[in-house]
């Protein structure tokens, strides 16, 4: 969401907008007779390195695999959605505050846990029972000689 000069990501982290570079370009397409007069879509960029944000989130943006990250730690987000240029830059904005939101979120730690003695009974006898099985499909010893 963005205020007059913030876009807040959440209570304690908020991005200025002076950090964004937002410009107008053509969107693709077809569009009739307005198309090749109006520039009503929205490219947003985003430096990671040279922006506010703290430095456990800018890591982990850095980390994200994402193909709107390009090589140089800029974030690149194109919104043509809209017709208006104005739904489009909110929606750009929106976006961007999404992602950052998504990094800011802690990293759930991997507990490892041990199976109980009740799945490991049931695991050992479902094997016995399926090599059983296989074994009843070998071949059938002769018992006339």
């Amino acid at each position: 969401m963005a205020t007059s000069n913030k876009l807040i990501i959440n209570e304690r982290v908020s991005v200025p907008l002076d950090e964004v570079e937002i410009s107008a370009v053509r969107s693709s397409g077809p569009g009739g007779q307005h198309v090749n007069k109006s520039n009503t879509a929205v490219q947003l960029r985003f430096s990671i390195a040279k922006s506010s944000l703290p430095d456990a989130i800018k890591s982990r943006l850095f980390a994200v695999s994402d193909r709107r990250l390009n090589a140089i730690g800029e974030i690149v987000i194109k919104a043509r959605v809209h017709k208006s240029q104005q739904r489009n830059r909110e929606e750009a904005l929106e976006r961007l505050a999404n992602m950052i939101r998504k990094a800011a979120e802690p990293i759930q730690v991997r507990r490892a846990t041990k199976p109980s003695r009740g799945s490991i009974k049931r695991r050992l006898e479902h094997k016995a029972k399926r090599s059983h099985v296989k074994f009843l499909r070998g071949r059938v010893k002769n018992t006339d000689e």
